[in-house]
């Protein structure tokens, strides 16, 4: 196949579309691009976990490739990509020198997922119980995100507030940054207010704001609610469990840990009300997104809902404090006409939003112009070729020493 149709992803994990928004957000970013006739090859150093995508199913030709190991640089040069897609900046660290290396005229693009600067920001804040302060910013993990970002040639967003974020803060250029949200559409025949009963939270626990999230719910929010609804359950659904998360399970509250749901929707849509008290983060918010699509209306926090509704109506209400966030909860819980009118804004949110067909064309046109005036958009950024030429420096040697301990043991 001609090497302008060849697509490389070095991912962080294998896809788990079930498990969690990025392996969703992920096995999208494949449809697009084998929609306009690229072959796909998806490479990982992760183990393959049980729950992961069948990628050759889908006609993706999956690789195990290692760290520090030349073998990647063979893979790489007979493949000869036109494009290399790097999940989150981590693989960008890891592996962007060897592709620059081996394929220098491929486009690099960078799949951000949601800002680590900005998550792990808040995450600092909220430890320290204070507020977020625009200086928790700058941190040694943005210096290792931005540099990412500058080193490659476009860097995909989920975020409009985390653009904004790039070019206000760090001066990032609009030229290197493309808003490509995850798509959704409302799935039919779903139950009716009558139909449905409980409470549901949903999420990875690998990702700490849902393990924050859950903790304290159940601490804060869950004891409020439950005294003037008890005889209303509340359903945590979410991959990865810990022992801490385990231990929260309270059946005389009616708190149940469910552990893994094997359909997201299914459980969404049983549930009258999705919770989602999220107190740190970044990104779009996929629990949110399947709720919408499950027409069931949420009660999350400004976090949880940031990027999400542009201009539009919530799809129910956004609460910061604990004893708001309980006092909404039971309102929409009992009060069907509210429901059914939040209902409404979710629906209108998707289809404004998050529709496919609204984003496909105008990112393959970026795509396409990259490709063919590649040396010209590097030249404009040309800090990020100065970053390019020291980390091949010094990544490079680090990476071929390390390389070398590993074949004497």
């Amino acid at each position: 196949m001609e090497n302008s149709k060849r697509l490389l992803i070095i991912g962080f994990v294998w896809p788990e579309p079930k498990s969690s928004a990025a392996g969703s957000r992920m096995m999208q970013l494949i449809d697009l691009f084998q929609m306009q006739g690229y072959e796909v090859t998806f490479a990982c150093t992760a183990q393959n976990f049980e729950f992961s995508e069948d990628l050759n199913r889908n006609q993706i030709t999956a690789k195990t490739i290692e760290l520090n190991s030349s073998t990647f640089d063979e893979l790489v040069k007979e493949l000869d990509p036109s494009v290399v897609v790097f999940d989150r900046f981590m693989m960008e660290e890891q592996f962007g020198w060897r592709v620059s290396e081996n394929c220098p005229n491929a486009l690099k693009i960078l799949d951000t997922i949601d800002l680590h600067l900005l998550r792990n920001a808040r995450q600092l804040a909220v430890k320290e119980q204070r507020e977020f302060v625009s200086d928790d910013l700058f941190s040694d993990v943005a210096k290792r995100e931005v540099a990412s970002i500058l080193r490659c040639d476009l860097a995909l967003m989920v975020s409009e507030y985390e653009m904004e974020v790039l070019q206000k803060q760090f001066n990032i250029s609009e030229s290197l940054l493309h808003y490509l949200p995850l798509f959704a559409e409302r799935i039919p025949a779903i139950p009716t207010f009558e139909e449905r009963n409980g409470f549901v939270f949903i999420g990875n626990f690998l990702h700490e704001p849902n393990w924050d999230a859950v903790r304290f719910f159940h601490k804060e929010i869950w004891p409020a609610i439950h005294s003037k609804l008890p005889l209303a359950k509340m359903l945590i659904y979410g991959a990865y469990p810990t022992q801490k998360v385990l231990e929260l399970n309270q059946p005389k509250m009616n708190f149940y840990i469910k552990g893994r749901a094997e359909d997201a929707f299914d459980v969404i849509q049983k549930a009258k009300v999705l919770l989602a008290p999220l107190r740190f983060g970044a990104g779009i918010k996929g629990k949110l997104l399947d709720a919408m699509q499950c027409g069931t209306p949420t009660i999350t926090t400004t976090i949880g809902a940031e990027s999400m509704k542009g201009e539009l109506e919530w799809n129910g209400f956004i609460a910061d404090n604990a004893v708001e966030f309980a006092e909404n909860a039971i309102e929409l819980y009992t009060n069907a006409l509210l429901w059914e009118i939040n209902q409404k804004n979710g629906f209108e949110i998707l289809e404004k939003r998050y529709q496919r067909n609204d984003f496909e064309t105008v990112f393959f046109e970026r795509v396409n112009f990259l490709l063919q005036n590649l040396k010209m958009h590097r030249n404009h950024n040309f800090i990020g070729s100065i970053l390019q030429y020291h980390t091949i420096s010094s990544t490079m040697y680090m990476s071929k020493w390390i390389e070398e301990k590993n074949k004497k043991h």
